[in-house]
């Protein structure tokens, strides 16, 4: 087979052109084309008036050795790479390992996008997983999660950050990534949530999405096939101290698990993909002596517009064909040194089309904000984080000591609360309206466009829960934003905050083994550790991660 990159036609091309534009760019006759299958389709809306569909081919032709000498060096044709997954351990393998005497379970902590995807692959290579949860099944995580929303009633254990599914459920659902791939980890994590029942169109669509409530129904048939292999499920068992033993390597191993219950666990070898928001898991491991340190982070709000504002700005005429569906932005402003606080990067983050603000805390006694929307995304606003960025000076007055790895949790805290007081100390959020926030003066109402957050949105003074020089930054930004996308600072759009969670405050190291630089064992892993963001890339790393702790069963 031979694969075809970056061949466009118009948006609106007859079915049959595909053959004959594929043998042109080729220089070959129709007739050589013996079949083609679509591997990506996307499109390039550059030029409004001249929206073109992007497609990615595989091909086989009559002679393809004749063509691929003839366009060597063409970096748009090549063969088709194998993309098959092989797992690095047989499961009869893995299954004759778990049967030697002495043998241990490997542990996953969390049962998010990445540690979803470690213990898969663990199952499927025959090792028995035990995964641990500190929340609910993701079916009753839904129902407690809508308590929030509906009734400003939090779980502070099942709830958009804990349970089944992780942080991902409640989101928009996006499966894609710009990371390098060269293993195609990403078409394993796509054909095993199509296995699970997400829509075939994500295997080659540029942007594949699948929604919250798709997204429900694929955890519990994951869970079913990890079960089905040997895997066991733990729920409402939050480990609450990682002990240590001395390594025969030197420094310390990994070897019991407390859990919040009292019960002790013997564990040598742990995913830890304990998620971003895990405040208590990243003191626990602290305490532990395990190696970690702060990381950059961004604060911001939600800003909410028209999707047909969004839209039309983006495919002009064209908005609506349902070949484009709902229009996304991605955008980034550089603040000059003159702003507050010197110069930021402004940008905007987990853009939603057609969505809606959620409640996201984890904690009592604080206001978060995030994004999620539907397979169909045909709610009535477009929503995106637009957050700053900040390195751990920013957050070091917040610290616990010097030095403390834990600095930007505070810092996090600090503005969630405050957040929490400015909506009115009952879970609704702050939010003022762009053109009030570029005046600098309250509001007092909210205009055209109708903030989604549930349950509700109080207006005021987004200064009250941001840094001054998020604050500036945020207002410097806006007018260039809107050069981009005409509308974006129109004065009846909303901002609601705080958007805090974008990334994990921390990082756990790890060597190239995938362990922890110092406590063997220990296998860091996803958001939480510091090495993904999204669900992609958060179940890349579970499954590389996997892949490291089954060589490591294995001697391998």
């Amino acid at each position: 087979m031979l694969r075809l990159t970056e061949l466009k036609l118009p948006l609106d091309h007859e079915p049959g052109a595909l053959v004959p534009a594929i043998a042109s760019r080729l220089g070959i006759s129709p007739d050589d084309v013996l079949e083609h299958s679509l591997f990506r389709r996307g499109y390039d809306a550059r030029r409004r008036g001249r929206i073109s569909l992007v497609y990615s081919l595989d091909l086989r032709l009559r002679d393809e050795a004749a063509v691929l000498e003839r366009l060597a060096g063409d970096p748009q044709v090549s063969p088709s790479p194998d993309m098959e997954y092989r797992p690095v351990i047989a499961e009869a393998e893995g299954r004759r390992l778990a049967a030697r005497p002495g043998f241990r379970r490997p542990v996953v902590i969390g049962a998010g996008p990445c540690g979803l995807l470690a213990a898969l692959v663990l199952a499927q290579m025959g090792l028995r997983p035990l995964i641990l949860e500190r929340g609910r099944i993701v079916r009753q995580r839904t129902v407690d999660t809508f308590a929030l929303w509906r009734r400003g009633v939090l779980d502070p254990e099942s709830n958009v950050q804990f349970g089944e599914g992780g942080a991902g459920t409640f989101s928009d659902g996006k499966l894609w990534s710009q990371k390098s791939d060269p293993h195609h980890y990403r078409r394993k994590v796509l054909e095993e949530f199509v296995r699970a029942g997400a829509p075939e169109e994500i295997l080659f669509i540029s942007k594949p999405h699948v929604g919250t409530f798709r997204l429900v129904s694929m955890v519990e048939r994951i869970r079913e096939h990890i079960e089905a292999l040997g895997g066991e499920y733990r729920f409402g068992a939050r480990v609450a101290e990682f002990q240590t033993a001395p390594s025969d390597e030197g420094g310390q191993r990994i070897a019991v698990l407390r859990m919040a219950d009292g019960a002790m666990l013997d564990a040598d070898r742990v995913v830890l993909a304990i998620g971003h928001s895990a405040r208590d898991g990243f003191a626990a491991l602290r305490d532990a002596g395990v190696a970690m340190m702060a990381k950059p982070i961004s604060i911001g709000v939600r800003i909410e517009h028209p999707q047909r504002l969004i839209d039309e700005a983006r495919f002009g005429e064209q908005a609506g064909n349902p070949l484009l569906g709902a229009a996304d932005y991605k955008l980034v402003h550089h603040t000059g040194t003159a702003v507050a606080g010197g110069s930021r990067g402004v940008y905007s983050f987990c853009m939603c089309p057609g969505g809606q603000v959620v409640a996201a805390t984890s904690e009592e006694g604080r206001v978060v904000t995030n994004g999620m929307s539907q397979y169909s995304r045909a709610e009535r606003n477009a929503n995106a984080g637009m957050v700053v960025g900040l390195t751990p000076d920013d957050y070091r007055p917040y610290a616990d000591g010097e030095d403390d790895p834990l600095a930007g949790i505070a810092f996090q805290r600090h503005w969630e609360r405050q957040a929490f007081l400015a909506g009115g100390g009952d879970y609704r959020a702050p939010g003022q309206r762009v053109g009030d926030f570029l005046a600098g003066r309250a509001s007092t109402t909210l205009g055209g466009v109708e903030p989604s957050y549930k349950p509700g949105v109080t207006p005021t003074d987004l200064a009250l829960c941001l840094p001054p020089y998020v604050v500036a930054a945020m207002r410097d930004a806006l007018p260039r934003f809107e050069q981009q996308i005409p509308g974006f600072a129109m004065a009846d759009a909303v901002m609601t905050g705080v958007e805090t969670r974008t990334s994990s405050p921390v990082r756990v190291p790890r060597g190239a083994d995938m362990q922890s630089t110092n406590t063997r064992g220990l296998f860091p892993a996803g958001e939480g550790a510091g090495y993904a963001g999204g669900i992609m890339t958060a179940g890349i790393d579970g499954i590389r991660v996997a892949e490291a702790l089954a060589r490591s069963i294995a001697g391998t």
